[in-house]
């Protein structure tokens, strides 16, 4: 039989060791909370904290702090998260198949907000994914901020928050406005520049993809406050790894707007294995881009009404069949005035453009070699660029 202190022992150790291993693990877990609390607020005070954004910045701020990253496009993943909450929405500055463009108000700044319906989040996904490519942000490249949703109540809106422009897009410009043959360099030069960048791929660790636009027209390019574009608009792009020699598309061979798609669209014989092939499309429709700029360009006294291109030979809103008969089997073009020999500029430009729109898509200029040409044609006629 066991004594009075025996059984005392017997019970009171395991007790007393349950009780240890009770309060080690709470010590534990207490140490680890305020380790991680202490690393959350460390992060915090830390200026170069790249998870969070101090009260005082403006938006001028974050947007320098984005552009001498050198990362991917946009804010941390973190903070896109809480934008929608904070923006103010103020006007409706556009509409388009996939929903509204406003001009909201954020951080002391403008930014243009995309408003995506529900019904397209695949559209505003890839778009979003798209713009956060790493290396992507280049200054003819339209800026993007971020891509956040908000639950209205009713349905959940999709949004896209990038840099505002007033001028808007470049038909709006176009519409409004004449250019000299400053401007009109400074337009093609940087929709040119914007397009190589695009374009180009970045073989490293940090490299980029090649990425090719597939829907390029004057109403997916922004007129920048100091006359120079922006590309916007690339929910259809695809993108190329060099590596895997692999292209990131959706299986859909005709997307893009009709007027601006090259022949080989048109007629279904673009080679969808071939990353150039795309490449080559957008070079098209960027001549159809400039004959547009160069129409409105004023010079001694002469400039042409603002017109899209086709606008003599197509309705409205033409069918593919009719884009196909007039580009593809008719082979036309848009007209090049002859009175542009009389500038060299002018003649720059319309040289250029038949070279963009040659049938065969392997014959058409590079954005590279485009944006070499007007470089050195901005030199001649001393474009402040």
């Amino acid at each position: 039989m066991w004594g009075p202190v025996e059984l005392v022992g017997i019970i009171a150790g395991p007790v007393f060791l349950l009780f240890l291993i009770i309060i080690t693990v709470f010590l534990v877990i207490n140490y680890h909370q305020r380790v991680y609390h202490n690393r959350q607020r460390l992060d915090m005070e830390d200026p170069s904290c790249e998870m969070c954004l101090s009260k005082d910045k403006t938006l001028q701020d974050l947007v320098y702090d984005l552009s001498t990253s050198g990362s991917g496009s946009g804010l941390p993943l973190f903070v896109q998260r809480t934008v929608a909450r904070t923006i103010v929405l103020q006007e409706i500055i556009g509409k388009g198949r996939f929903g509204e463009v406003w001009r909201g108000r954020w951080r002391g700044g403008d930014v243009a907000v995309k408003i995506f319906s529900s019904r397209e989040e695949r559209s505003w996904f890839r778009e979003a994914e798209i713009y956060q490519t790493v290396m992507l942000r280049h200054e003819n490249i339209l800026g993007f901020i971020a891509a956040d949703n908000k639950d209205n109540g009713t349905w959940t809106q999709l949004w896209l928050v990038s840099d505002y422009h007033e001028h808007g897009s470049l038909f709006d410009y176009l519409n409004r406005y004449t250019v000299t043959i400053e401007g009109m360099i400074k337009l093609a030069l940087s929709a040119a520049s914007g397009l190589a960048h695009l374009h180009m791929e970045i073989v490293g660790t940090q490299g980029k993809p090649g990425i090719a636009h597939r829907d390029l027209k004057s109403k997916n390019i922004l007129v920048k406050k100091n006359g120079m574009c922006a590309i916007a608009d690339l929910g259809l792009a695809v993108r190329h790894d060099a590596v895997t020699d692999t292209i990131d598309i959706a299986p859909n061979q005709r997307v893009g707007t009709k007027r601006y798609m090259a022949p080989e669209v048109l007629d279904e014989t673009l080679n969808m294995k071939h990353f150039d092939s795309f490449k080559c499309a957008d070079i098209y429709a960027l001549g159809l881009v400039y004959w547009e700029i160069a129409r409105r360009c004023n010079s001694g006294g002469v400039h042409e009404e603002y017109q899209l291109p086709y606008y003599d030979l197509v309705p409205s809103d033409p069918s593919i069949e009719e884009m196909r008969k007039v580009v593809c089997d008719q082979k036309l073009r848009p007209n090049i005035p002859n009175w542009w020999q009389s500038y060299e500029a002018l003649r720059v430009m319309g040289k250029m453009m038949r070279e963009c729109w040659y049938a065969n898509g392997a014959a058409r200029l590079t954005a590279l070699r485009i944006k070499k040409t007007l470089s050195q044609l901005s030199v001649q006629e001393d474009v402040k660029i």
